[in-house]
This record gives structure tokens, sequence and C-alpha cells, in this order.
């Protein structure tokens, strides 16, 4: 009778492609280093050659990775704004509140007191323009966007009685107005997390509240 057979080594995995591995570590770097200058900047006012020295990388290694200092700005509050974005939606997912009705709740999640200190945060990352540019525009749009697809998927879990469709509308609709507001509150109260900006930022949201029409349950 044949010996039982030994251990079976496991198929050799891909191999390690070591130049791959070592340029998404400067890319990493690159971008986590960027991510701190914005943060302690507010903005983007620091040089190639200072975000080369805070990730320990080459000038040439930055531009290996980026066409433009802009290019990593817009990658770095991509990611930002993902966060940002997760922990506002994060915060409707958790309510413990017993639901009210779909509008609502979107009022009650996005009352001052909750989205002040995160929108502060983001104009920050932006950089801090009352006036944004292109890029700046696009990103505080994408990061209305992801609000308005967190939200939808928090609203629906909250109401599951409410035709879903409904609910998606709304959602899209009460996150474009506080899109359509956020700028004229950024130029009426200069950004700042003051009892006073978030007043002027729940008199915004009531404006908006006002003009939509709840759906049937």
């Amino acid at each position: 009778m044949a010996a039982p057979a030994g251990p079976v080594d496991p198929p050799p995995g891909p191999p390690v492609d070591r130049r791959a591995a070592l340029k998404a570590k400067s890319r990493k770097a690159i971008l986590d280093a960027a991510a701190d200058l914005m943060r302690e900047r507010q903005g983007t006012g620091f040089s190639v050659d200072e975000l080369a020295a805070a990730a320990d990388v080459s000038r040439r290694t930055v531009f290996n990775h980026f066409a433009t200092l802009a290019d990593v700005a817009t990658e770095v509050a991509g990611q930002m704004l993902v966060e940002v974005v997760d922990r506002m939606s994060a915060r409707a997912a958790n309510d413990e509140r017993e639901p009210d009705t779909v509008l609502a709740d979107l009022a009650a999640t996005s009352s001052g007191d909750h989205l002040v200190p995160v929108v502060v945060e983001l104009f920050g990352i932006l950089g801090g323009e009352p006036q944004p540019g292109e890029r700046e525009a696009l990103l505080m749009q994408r990061a209305f966007n992801l609000f308005t697809e967190r939200m939808t998927a928090a609203m629906t879990g909250r109401h599951p009685d409410v035709d879903a469709l409904a609910v998606r509308l709304l959602v899209a609709a009460f996150c474009g107005g506080l899109l359509g507001f956020v700028h004229l509150w950024i130029e009426e109260t200069g950004a700042a997390d003051t009892p006073g900006s978030r007043r002027a930022w729940d008199r915004f949201v009531g404006r908006v509240t006002a003009v939509l029409r709840e759906p049937g349950t």
C-alpha cells in the first residue's frame, strides 16, 4: 500500500512586479503628502518642490505620476470628498430618531448643526475661495452627487413603505437645492462655522423644503 502523500505546496502566485509596487508606493506617498499639505494650508498653496520634499520623492517622480500640481490636488480632493460625504451620509443612515416624512428626515439630517462643519471642511479642501474656479465647482458638484447617492440609500432604507422612485426624485430635488444655495451661503457667511452661519444654513434649508412636496406614503 502506498504511503499517504505529504502536504502539497500551493501553486505559486503571480510574480511580484517590484517596479509596479514601487510605483504604487511612490504615488501613494505623493497623494498622502498632498492631502496633509492641503489640510494644513486649507487649499493648494504649495509648490511641486514642497510636495516632493514632503513625500520624500524627487520632483521628477511627482511628474512621472501627475502632469500638473492641479492634477494631484484634484485626485486628493476627490478622495477627501468621498470621506467627507461618507461621514455626512453615515449620520443619516445611523439616525436613531423615529422616521418622520422623507422630507422632514432630509431637512433634519441636513441641518446647520449637521452639515455646516463638513461644508466648511469641504470649502477649505477646495481652496477657500468665495468664487470657485471650474475645477472647484466640479468637485463641489461631485461631492453633492455622492451625497445624493448616499442619502437616497439611507432614505430608502428608513422609508421602505414609500415608493422608491418617489424617494429618489425627492432626494435628488432636495440635494440639488442644497447645491443651489451653498455658494449663496458661502457669500453670506464667509464659510465660517458660527451659530449665526448655522442659522443662515437652516434658513436656506427651510426655503428648499418649502418648495418641495412630500411623496405619498
